[in-house]
């Protein structure tokens, strides 16, 4: 497979090709689900299109706790269908589809009870353990283990030493999730799908009931197309219930929105070797290691507010805060705190008032004929959902379509990768970088390094780090823009990297640089250039003052005042 690059220029082409011709499937949603519909659809041999009104992985798929997991909670609601599914769906990515994405992450389960937490979380976890291996890849992470008291304090000296009598140490899987998602989209379009984002639907197209296309306006240019498709997959998440009212169609589900809301400290504000996974007395609540920062989250409440921009209160940083000092030594402040994000989980509506009891099962109709929807499912099982939309949608199309083979299909990137992590000494030799910036490269591009590489080359300059977010390149901004479809800052500083919640001016002092590499690309003047970081520092400015609204009204207020790009 030859990777394609998503430019401006492929994305204009994209829509005027997906106009141009009848598709035998239109994607509508550019999240996991969607790029994972669009993916399965092109390697089923399929004409197929792909359109999302904002960024790629703008809104739920951006947002996650970065993990790729069974979900241990699950097994304790006998949800083993669902565990089981996760937990193959981990293996492949660990192991076949995305191992330059996708890697094991270690989390300590503390037990407080003497007598009878171990042998019940034991019991749990070795059940985890053992479905896990029923895959056909292998499980992709070590075997889980006990650990004493003392033990358990060696790996983790942050916690209080009367927070526990001994714990589990068990593995699961973490992803950049919106890296992920593009690379998903990159993909299906290097097999031949066409992609655009910032293409919104305006309405479907109608003959009779049957749904047999839509009308996208492309919301850079204004310009509008006409896209006709045998089958049309709807793949909205938490704007499910939206999209299906512009088909006229109330739907045979409905979506509830929960809010979770993650927080981002520096790696020295919590002493450990390990993450962590605590119960609450709702759900639970994770300490995720994430390169030099810890993840810390997640809050679950119910959101009936604006889709687009979630909003944390000062209630939900102050929740996550006193949850987690509830057992460490050194207690965490607001002041320790980098970043901040909220996201929305799109749960399958049920009569429980929790939305953590709602279902992360998902569905799939057919409300309408020519009209697909798929709702709900957790983003380890994007791949099943994709597929699964796919097989419905292929059930009214006159032709024989092929099985599902994403099982089979790595991601761009991830062909050569190992081979690659084996050179990345040699690799630092010849490009003259850092064997650890080689090696954050090859987690980030895999097999493309190549190309950054050859950025770099050309002209060394992009080899210096963005301002206060070193972690990342002035080259990967460039490519972000030539390759990867960001057509504004943002897209660079809250996707392509994760500058807007990993450093503690959340991607403002970079700003500047990345306006000026990416106007070199997309041909921006100088008063674009301007506009670009006037916004980002707008959004990033309402952002920080909504958080420190007490409720979600407020907070949204606050945020919605910011100027949106669409």
């Amino acid at each position: 497979m030859d990777v394609v690059a998503l430019s401006a220029e492929s994305r204009r082409q994209a829509l005027a090709d997906m106009a141009a011709r009848e598709l035998d499937i239109l994607v509508i949603g550019g999240g996991v689900v969607g790029a994972g519909a669009a993916l399965d659809a092109v390697t089923r041999g399929l004409t197929t299109g792909l359109v999302e009104a904002r960024d790629w992985a703008s809104g739920t798929s951006s947002r996650s706790s970065k993990l790729i997991h069974g979900g241990l909670r699950y097994l304790e609601m006998l949800d083993f269908g669902l565990v089981a599914e996760a937990l193959k769906e981990r293996a492949l990515l660990l192991t076949r589809l995305a191992p330059h994405l996708v890697k094991p992450v270690k989390f300590l389960y503390p037990l407080t009870h003497r007598v009878w937490e171990r042998p019940y979380v034991g019991s749990g976890v070795l059940l985890y353990d053992t479905m896990g291996l029923g895959t056909g890849a292998g499980r992709g992470v070590p075997h889980h283990r006990h650990l004493s008291h003392r033990r358990a304090l060696r790996e983790a000296p942050c916690l209080k030493k009367a927070s526990l009598v001994g714990a589990v140490q068990y593995w699961d899987g973490q992803v950049d999730d919106a890296r992920h998602t593009m690379t998903v989209v990159r993909t299906a379009a290097s097999y031949g799908a066409m992609v655009a984002n910032r293409a919104r639907i305006n309405e479907f197209l109608r003959e009779g009931e049957r749904v047999v296309g839509a009308q996208v306006e492309d919301v850079v240019t204004g310009e509008t197309y006409e896209i006709r498709a045998q089958q049309v997959i709807n793949a909205t998440g938490v704007w499910t219930d939206e999209t299906q009212r512009m088909a006229d169609t109330r739907g045979q589900f409905h979506v509830r929105a929960s809010k979770g809301v993650h927080l981002l400290v520096p790696r020295d504000r919590i002493q450990s070797r390990t993450g962590l996974i605590l119960r609450t007395e709702k759900s639970v609540l994770f300490v995720i290691p994430w390169g030099r920062h810890w993840i810390v989250g997640t809050t679950d409440t119910d959101w009936n507010l604006d889709l687009a921009h979630p909003a944390a209160t000062a209630g939900d940083i102050k929740y996550i805060l006193e949850h987690v000092n509830s057992v460490l030594v050194t207690k965490l402040t607001t002041a320790d705190v980098e970043g901040v994000y909220a996201g929305l989980r799109p749960l399958l509506a049920g009569e429980s008032e929790q939305t953590s009891k709602l279902s992360r099962e998902h569905l799939v109709g057919h409300p309408v004929p020519g009209l697909v929807v798929i709702a709900g499912g957790k983003y380890t099982t994007y791949r099943v959902m994709g597929k699964d939309a796919v097989d419905e949608a292929v059930r009214n199309l006159d032709q024989r379509v092929p099985e599902s083979m994403t099982h089979e299909v790595p991601l761009a990137g991830a062909e050569g990768y190992k081979v690659l992590w084996n050179r990345r000494h040699l690799m630092a030799q010849e490009s003259g970088l850092h064997v650890v910036r080689i090696e954050h490269l090859l987690n980030r591009y895999g097999s493309m390094i190549h190309e950054l590489l050859r950025l770099v080359a050309d002209d060394p300059s992009l080899a210096e780090p963005l301002p206060g977010a070193d972690d990342y390149l002035g080259a990967e901004a460039v490519y972000a823009a030539s390759h990867e479809g960001a057509l504004h800052v943002d897209d660079v500083l809250a996707r392509r990297t994760r500058a807007s919640i990993e450093t503690w001016s959340r991607g403002v002092q970079a700003a500047p640089t990345v306006a000026r590499l990416m106007g070199g690309v997309l041909g921006w003047s100088d008063k674009e250039i301007e506009e670009e970081i006037e916004v980002y520092t707008a959004r990033v400015q309402a952002e920080r003052q909504s958080q420190e609204e007490p409720d979600d009204e407020s907070a949204e207020q606050v945020r919605l005042a910011a100027p949106d790009l669409g």
